[in-house]
């Protein structure tokens, strides 16, 4: 039987020199092609959107409803409407669209009417439309904020800094928001493509960590990957893990106490993101009132002052 190698879902195969394997947002660095449009679930669409597209959709779906509607009251005539003003073309349209906006959102003022059997079906149907649209459009709202989700800020370096006798791979984490995580675990992998005889490979290699969990979460995590011979990084120089074109993965995973949920976080640091010799600078301090103060913004923050150690630089 051969032996089976790991893969930890992001394929083995390689065809060339691609960008990083998780973007900085969390993301997968893959596109999607070939799917059918019945393979689309609107709903997770609608739910997993930037607000800025959820708030323009929901803009343009309310715009183009109140349009289709106030063109059929134009179509079946705007002086069915009592009340409307219909002087001339635009203001007639522009009455059969304002009275869509009354019918559509059940205010119904009552300065606009329906006064024929037409308009009054039409009326009937698009009062209807708008309390099942906006009951959609409240539980979609719903979805989205009772989604729970990490806000995990990663500093913008991984180090390779002195550990004991030896050296070690340390990045720092921080909650962003002001719930409380708990049971905090990590699991971090270096990604590696190799060549063989077959052509290029992804090799995966699960790091060992000084700690792989924690119990709270209220300050930072400096999460440590020792540098000893059972290290796949061990003799490595940047030269090297730029020939590799490695890549560290990480995966967080922890309880978030709010939503009683579990929640994770992914990250993942290329080799041109790695500072050699640096350390972390303190992120929290004890004040006057002795209370535990996270600077959050201070999460990357080396000690060494010089530019290109800085983060961001």
């Amino acid at each position: 039987m051969p032996e089976q190698s790991f893969d930890p879902g992001l394929t083995q195969q390689y065809g060339g020199k691609i960008g990083r394997t998780i973007n900085k947002d969390g993301s997968f660095n893959v596109r999607r092609t070939g799917s059918r449009l019945l393979d689309t679930n609107l709903y997770l669409f609608i739910v997993g959107v930037p607000w800025p597209a959820f708030i323009g959709l929901v803009l343009l779906a309310y715009v183009v409803t109140n349009t289709i509607f106030a063109i059929i009251y134009y179509w079946i005539g705007a002086y069915h409407l009592s009340g409307a003003d219909v002087s001339t073309p635009g203001r007639a349209f522009a009455s059969a669209f304002f009275f869509s906006t009354h019918t559509l959102t059940t205010v119904g003022y009552g300065s606009i009417s329906p006064n024929s059997f037409g308009t009054n079906v039409v009326a009937a149907i698009e009062a209807l439309t708008g309390l099942m649209g906006f009951a959609v459009a409240t539980g979609l709202l719903v979805g989205r904020v009772s989604r729970p989700t990490a806000r995990i800020a990663f500093s913008g370096s991984v180090l390779i800094a002195p550990y004991g006798q030896g050296d070690s791979l340390q990045f720092r984490i921080a909650n962003q928001r002001k719930n409380s995580l708990m049971e905090i675990e990590a699991k971090v992998m270096l990604m590696t493509v190799d060549e063989t005889s077959n052509g290029l490979k992804r090799d995966y290699a699960v790091l060992r960590l000084e700690r792989q969990s924690i119990y709270f979460f209220p300050l930072t995590w400096t999460i440590v990957h020792p540098i000893d011979r059972r290290s796949p990084l061990w003799e490595k120089t940047a030269e090297d893990l730029e020939r590799l074109q490695a890549e560290v993965l990480i995966l967080i995973k922890g309880f978030d106490e709010t939503f009683s949920q579990i929640v994770h976080a992914r990250y993942s640091y290329r080799y041109d993101e790695i500072v050699w010799g640096a350390k972390f600078a303190p992120a929290f301090h004890v004040s006057e009132e002795g209370v535990l103060v996270l600077e959050v913004d201070r999460v990357g923050e080396l000690r060494n002052s010089s530019p290109e150690l800085r983060e961001g630089s």
